[in-house]
């Protein structure tokens, strides 16, 4: 069944009351909206041969904000009324107080759409969700006598936005998300191991139903938990890392893309503040935001402020040319807009934050970058991961690492985390491939308590002196 378009001013709430009640929030203000917002969502998930979990959620509801100079008023209510409205506002009001601000100026306007504005959740017809679940457990478990567990789930959402500014002018956005996870568990002589892939984005269900698409994920999944049943204890120590392509970005997006939002230098908390203009990496490395890369996971539109997204150079050839933006803190550093301002729902104000952050390829063979190494690790999967903002200081765990000797790949160990701090770690590029990847469709970003969907990438990177935790040697 096709869901009816999100028209909260045609079926909830009078279009002229609101504004107006949204001007009284923002009369001597600096800046503020009012974002309404419904999203549904639906999760299955097939384990050990049966359907555990099947939810669907559905939630809708608003968030008005004002904000004048460093100090922002947010109200929000999962009720699309008036008299919800008039609430928030009191709520909204208090941080502007007396006023005396000077209403900015609104987002430039678009017509540019990204991705399909259906609703993914209709694509697909429950029974036959279940059923490629289970054709997809079935194929995994024929793939190899040593699979003892597989888990798949298939993942759809559908958010619908509309944003309302004092100056009238009002924004939409229909974002569409999909994703498929096949994880996988192999045992050999009381040995169990396991692997997963993933992978979705701004796109229909249908291509990800496609067998040809979830096959080589089950293929990828048992691959990868073959390469762990055969890995040894990593070593342990400083050493020259080779990172694979594509999602091992995360470590880009982690180590030094968060150092590079808007936010954190306003406050002079990164390790990046003041640094605009200066070689914070090897030369040749360019790093840029780009949240206009068609169907991909971490691409918008517009923000969640009413902005159009953009594709923002950060590190260009070694050096720092930008951060990542919103209105509030564009407007208080005294520069321009890049369409960062996002937020997880209706609940929560908008920040800086990602969209699709990746590193510009280079032009040497991937292969070359590899048969470099005397001795070191090449790493081409990775998990979770954590990071300290102030100083940029990284732990990462790795999920498929070899040990290389020599230039010759050898054993895949087990337990290798890659310890360092990513202003460091950017010095010490010192080869970039020529195979530059964006990842899957898997990313998630969690800041302040809020997650939203993110993008990375990269082209296979030779990087110097990093640590390896592992097993002592």
């Amino acid at each position: 069944m096709t869901q009816i378009k999100f028209l909260p001013f045609e079926t909830l709430i009078d279009e002229e009351t609101a504004l107006a009640e949204l001007r009284k929030a923002t009369q001597g203000a600096d800046d503020g909206e009012l974002f309404l917002e419904r999203r549904r969502g639906e999760v299955l998930v097939f384990d050990d041969g049966r359907l555990r979990n099947a939810s669907y959620d559905a939630s809708e509801g608003f968030g008005l904000r004002a904000v004048r100079g460093e100090v922002s008023g947010y109200a929000h209510s999962s009720e699309i009324s008036e008299s919800a409205l008039r609430r928030a506002v009191e709520t909204a009001r208090l941080a502007v107080g007396d006023g005396g601000g000077t209403l900015a100026e609104g987002p430039k306007r678009t017509n540019r759409q990204l991705y399909t504005d259906r609703d993914p959740i209709a694509d697909a017809t429950f029974p036959v969700k279940i059923e490629t679940l289970r054709e997809i457990d079935a194929f995994t478990r024929d793939l190899d006598p040593q699979v003892v567990q597989v888990t798949a789930s298939v993942a759809a959402s559908h958010q619908e936005v509309v944003i309302l500014r004092p100056d009238g002018t009002m924004v939409s956005d229909s974002r569409p998300m999909t994703r498929v996870d096949v994880s996988v568990i192999v045992e050999k002589d009381g040995r169990r191991e396991s692997g997963s892939a993933s992978g979705g984005g701004r796109i229909g269900l249908d291509g990800l139903l496609d067998p040809a698409d979830w096959q080589r994920k089950a293929r990828e999944a048992l691959r990868i938990a073959r390469v762990n049943l055969e890995a040894v204890p990593a070593p342990a120590g400083a050493m020259d890392v080779v990172l694979g392509p594509g999602w091992p970005g995360i470590l880009l997006h982690e180590a030094v893309g968060h150092g590079l939002e808007g936010d954190f230098n306003r406050k002079g908390s990164s390790r990046f503040t003041g640094r605009i203009g200066d070689q914070v990496a090897s030369k040749g490395v360019t790093v840029i935001d780009d949240g206009t890369l068609p169907d991909r996971r971490g691409s918008i539109t517009v923000d969640d402020e009413g902005t159009p997204s953009g594709r923002n150079v950060l590190i260009e050839d070694g050096v720092l040319v930008g951060y990542m933006q919103d209105r509030q803190n564009a407007r208080l550093m005294g520069v321009d807009v890049t369409g960062n301002g996002r937020r997880e729902s209706y609940a929560h104000p908008p920040m800086p934050r990602m969209t699709n952050t990746y590193m510009e390829g280079g032009n040497a063979d991937p292969a070359d970058l590899v048969a470099s190494l005397k001795d070191g690790i090449y790493a081409v999967g990775f998990g979770g991961g954590q990071v300290d903002i102030t100083n940029g200081k990284f732990v990462f765990s790795c999920t498929e690492a070899y040990r290389v000797q020599d230039g010759k790949i050898g054993a895949p160990v087990k337990g290798a985390t890659l310890i360092g701090d990513g202003p460091t770690a950017m010095q010490q590029i010192r080869a970039l491939g020529n195979d530059m990847a964006l990842d899957p469709g898997m990313g998630n970003c969690g800041k302040a308590g809020q997650w939203v969907p993110v993008g990375v990438g990269q082209p296979t990177v030779l990087m110097g002196g990093l640590t390896v935790g592992g097993a002592a040697t």
